[in-house]
């Protein structure tokens, strides 16, 4: 059974996707490339680690903290907040997903890791692995899941089920991406110690 709420139900100040937003993930991008440019291996570690973290703990809050809530939402609930946070999370999450590994690429060369011989060789093919799955599930899954259910949300009478096939799909993915991006950090530790 669809599960239907009238657009009434939901407050009229609802923010949209609104390109404007996307002014600030080209600024934060921009801002990377400076860095890059200038060769500073201070702000492009700082960079790499601030996306990083933030990256990660936004997949492991969104995975493992609200899909477990939304989950136990009414539909209605579910509906007001998805509308208030996918906006953000269409321009939030693809800007971290681009400089993050952007900027680990241009670190890992000024280290010495891109040439690196055995055993670090076989760490780096594990980065690599890793960041393909990640960059595979964001652009390919989660982006347009992000879009899917907005649109749906927005929908004069959204389609309850489709909704929740899709949240359900979409917090189990995420739930993958932080797994996935913790055993980046343990290889990356593994690369920056040598233990």
């Amino acid at each position: 059974m669809n599960e239907a709420i009238p657009v009434s139900a939901v407050a009229a100040d609802l923010p949209s996707i609104r390109l404007r937003n996307l002014i600030w993930s080209l600024l934060a991008i921009v801002l990377t490339i400076v860095v890059i440019v200038a060769r500073d291996f201070r702000l492009i570690n700082f960079i790499h680690v601030l996306a990083g973290l933030l990256w990660t703990g936004t997949d492991l809050f969104m995975g493992f903290v609200m899909g477990p809530i939304m989950r136990r939402l009414d539909l209605h609930s579910r509906r007001n907040i998805i509308l208030r946070l996918m906006p953000k999370m269409v321009f939030y999450m693809p800007t971290l997903a681009i400089i993050t590994p952007t900027a680990g690429f241009y670190l890992a060369s000024m280290m010495g890791y891109l040439n690196a011989g055995y055993p670090q060789y076989w760490w780096m093919i594990a980065v690599y692995f890793i960041l393909s799955v990640l960059t595979l599930q964001g652009l390919g899954i989660l982006l347009p899941t992000n879009l899917r259910v907005y649109f749906e949300m927005r929908k004069e009478r959204p389609d309850g089920e489709k909704i929740q096939r899709l949240m359900k799909s979409y917090f189990k993915t995420v739930a993958i991406q932080g797994a996935m991006q913790i055993g980046i950090i343990f290889v990356m530790s593994h690369l920056a110690t040598g233990i």
